[in-house]
């Protein structure tokens, strides 16, 4: 059974950081694309950050630069270092894992997780 477990959500003012975290069962992270994606309320949900099996990572144009995409293949955990954040990045930030390479849309997402929130204040 698959199980991804995001953490480290919560509150913080425009300009700080928060390191997210999505500890994955059942699949190895290090075998799958693992993804980073986010939904604000009324929004549809838009992919973040990934990292494929290679290791090679894609971000959205809104987060690059201030966001990193890492894992820890030892603890099997993803990781989403989010730097200088802006009020715009409030959202539920979601976990997804699946086999194909080159996943980034939503829809090539087999797994996910249930989601931390993440709320920037200005």
């Amino acid at each position: 059974q698959v199980q991804l477990v995001e953490s480290g959500g919560g509150s913080v003012q425009a300009g700080g950081s928060l390191r997210l975290s999505c500890a994955a069962s059942g699949v190895t992270v290090g075998n799958y694309c693992m993804g980073w994606f986010r939904q604000a309320p009324g929004k549809a949900r838009e992919g973040v950050a990934s990292i494929n099996s290679p290791g090679i990572t894609r971000y959205a144009d809104s987060v690059k630069g201030r966001f990193t995409i890492s894992r820890d293949n030892a603890k099997n955990t993803v990781y989403l270092q989010m730097n200088d954040l802006k009020p715009e990045d409030t959202a539920t930030y979601y976990c997804a894992a699946d086999l194909f390479t080159g996943a980034w849309s939503s829809g090539d997402y087999r797994f996910w997780g249930q989601g931390t929130q993440v709320t920037v204040s200005s």
